[in-house]
C-alpha cells in the first residue's frame, strides 16, 4: 500500500501524512511541484521526527509519477469528491497506491481521467470536503484493514 500526494500546497497536512506514513510503514510519494519547500518549518514541525522514519519518493512531475506508476504496475485510486465509489466498498490490494489531490484544486481532469478507481468518502449534506490528512487517515485505515487482515489473521475476510 502506498500513498501519493499530487503537488501537496499544505506544508502542516503534508507532514501530517507523511507522519501516518511512518507509524503505519506506508511507503509515501510527492509528486512536484509541491507549494512549499520541504525544508518548511510548519512541514518539519508536523512531521516531527518521523520524517527520518518514512519512504519518500519524490517524482518531478505528473508524467514521472506515472512512468513510475506504470512500470510499478500498482492500481492508481484517486480519493476524491468527485468518486463514483464509496471507499468502503471497494476492494483493496497490497499494491494499491491512494492519490490524493492539492487541497487547494484537487487534481485536473487528465489525472483524474488516469486513475483506475476514483473513490469518495460520503460526507453529510452540504459539505465540501474532508481534509486531506484525514481523508487519508480514513482511506489507508480501510484499505489497511483489509489487506493485512489476511496477513494476521490467516484468511481473506475484510
Amino acid at each position: 500500500m502506498r500513498i501519493a500526494l499530487y503537488q501537496p500546497d499544505i506544508p502542516q497536512n503534508t507532514g501530517t501524512i507523511l507522519r501516518l506514513c511512518a507509524c503505519l510503514a506506508v511507503e509515501a510519494h510527492i509528486i512536484e511541484p509541491a507549494g512549499f519547500p520541504v525544508s518548511d518549518r510548519h512541514f518539519r514541525r508536523a512531521g516531527m521526527d518521523y520524517l527520518d522514519q518514512v519512504s519518500i519518493s519524490r517524482h518531478v512531475s505528473w508524467t514521472a509519477f506515472r512512468a513510475w506508476q506504470q512500470a510499478d504496475g500498482g492500481r492508481l485510486l484517486l480519493l476524491t469528491t468527485k468518486g463514483a465509489t464509496s471507499y468502503l466498498a471497494h476492494r483493496y490490494e497490497d499494491t494499491d497506491i491512494l492519490l490524493l489531490g492539492r487541497e487547494s484544486a484537487g487534481v485536473p481532469d487528465e489525472v483524474a481521467a488516469s486513475a483506475d478507481e476514483r473513490l469518495v468518502i460520503p460526507i453529510a449534506e452540504g459539505m465540501r470536503s474532508l481534509n486531506v490528512a484525514v481523508t487519508a487517515a480514513m482511506a489507508l485505515g480501510e484499505a489497511l484493514r483489509q489487506t493485512r487482515h489476511a496477513v494476521t489473521n490467516g484468511d481473506n475476510a475484510p
